[in-house]
């Protein structure tokens, strides 16, 4: 039987971007975790959609805050990557970052991000997705930082 192990294994040959979402508490208290599981949806009206971990410490703060930022992480951010990646501890320490105007974190040197506000939730087996429109957004360019059989890579330049 095919198995979430054989599918993962699958799956690493799928070379993706690294992206860190985040959201906020109803304190306003910072979240965030590293997914690659994040993908453009739709361009009229502009979604983007979002798989989150049920276990992950942050999953109860996307539905409750109503929105999130997808930053997408530059060639020399892989440091953040496994930060935001990690359970527990404070994520934001040392992390330079802005608010926008839901109060979600937009972490600096990305290469762009998007701000979204959730529109549609559906179950997807141990995670939730999360469909968000997004109201605003910024791409600064760069190269990104990418994720391949199980490690962080680099793209060549061709």
């Amino acid at each position: 039987m095919f198995d979430g192990q054989q599918l993962r294994r699958v799956m690493g040959m799928f070379a993706t971007g690294v992206t860190i979402v985040t959201t906020r508490d109803a304190d306003g208290r910072p979240y965030g975790l590293t997914a690659n599981a994040v993908s453009s949806l739709s361009l009229d009206p502009p979604l983007v959609l979002v798989c989150i971990d049920r276990k992950a410490e942050t999953f109860p703060h996307f539905a409750a805050s109503g929105c999130f930022v997808v930053n997408i992480l530059a060639a020399d951010q892989q440091e953040l990557s496994q930060r935001f990646a990690a359970s527990g501890g404070d994520k934001f320490a040392g992390v330079a970052h802005t608010r926008n105007c839901d109060g979600v974190p937009i972490l600096a040197g990305t290469l762009g991000h998007l701000e979204c506000r959730i529109v549609a939730t559906h179950e997807g087996g141990d995670h939730v997705i999360h469909v968000g429109q997004a109201h605003a957004g910024e791409a600064r360019g760069g190269a990104p930082l990418c994720y391949f059989a199980g490690r962080y890579r680099r793209l060549a330049e061709g």
